[in-house]
């Protein structure tokens, strides 16, 4: 008898034990603004910082998630991460950069991979905000290890544009499933000597002297152009000036402005190369 009571008791602990955890593994939502966002503490951040927790690890996972918005020109410190950490870009165009690496121009819907204990940095670009969905894991309670702040002048350093060639010099042949040298489509075909001279000394040793970054290099080569009516060189410019950071917004004001500066007349054409490459 004393058995059966025993075995009972156990039965029925283990059944309201059971239950309890089925409860607890229950679909769970955490409703849009139920959660107190935060400014971006300023030992971490340069800039203003908005961080939106999204969700915490509960055990045994261990990965943990927040929105974070980078308003134009902020940035983290650098940092580190035991387990690495994913990026999930949801608006604007931000810059990221692994130490010893270039600057990375990142935008809407880029994910970026950081892996463990490699230091580096992400945040808004000069002319426009960014945010993006960080997820992280935690080694012994520790997701991250925080270090010095990113200088105005390692901020401030050329950007490699999206899907620039990173591995031959501007006038080395490419290999298979090399990316074409910038002036390749336009006038490499027809005359290769002058895409060669093209790419290695204006791309490759102006666009790349520290003195301008890219963003304000694309700025002054797109005013020149408008000022000149050379609508065939904008269309390649325009696109090469989005790549370096400049926004849609920037670039018609650009245009706006040149019309008093160039005449109505290139600034009219200026803006249908735009609106073509804008629409594409």
């Amino acid at each position: 008898m004393k058995l059966l009571a025993a075995t009972a008791l156990t039965l029925s602990l283990f059944a309201s034990s059971f239950a309890q955890a089925q409860g607890s593994q229950s679909i769970r939502i955490t409703r849009s603004g139920s959660q107190t966002s935060r400014q971006g503490p300023a030992e971490n951040f340069t800039g203003s910082v908005r961080v939106d927790p999204l969700f915490q690890a509960n055990a045994p996972a261990r990965a943990s998630s927040s929105l974070v918005t980078f308003e134009p020109g902020a940035r983290s410190a650098w940092h580190t991460h035991p387990l690495g950490q994913v990026l999930i870009v949801t608006a604007g165009t931000g810059r990221v950069q692994r130490w010893g690496d270039p600057v990375e121009e990142i935008r809407q819907g880029d994910v970026v991979w950081t892996p463990p204990g490699q230091k580096h940095w992400h945040g808004a670009a000069p002319g426009s905000s960014m945010a993006h969905i960080a997820i992280v894991e935690a080694l012994d309670g520790k997701s991250v290890d925080w270090m010095e702040h990113v200088s105005d002048a390692e901020y401030n350093t050329p950007v490699r544009a999206q899907g620039a060639a990173s591995a031959a010099p501007a006038g080395s042949a490419s290999g298979a499933g090399a990316q074409p040298r910038p002036s390749q489509a336009a006038i490499g075909d027809f005359s290769p000597k002058l895409a060669e001279i093209t790419d290695k000394v204006l791309y490759g040793d102006v666009w790349e002297r520290p003195q301008l970054s890219k963003r304000d290099r694309s700025l002054a080569t797109v005013a020149a152009l408008i000022a000149m009516n050379r609508p065939d060189q904008l269309r390649s410019h325009f696109a090469r000036a989005r790549a370096n950071g400049m926004t849609k917004e920037e670039l018609i004001e650009v245009i706006t402005h040149m019309a008093f500066y160039a005449g109505w007349p290139n600034a009219v054409t200026a803006i249908a190369v735009a609106r073509e490459v804008f629409q594409q």
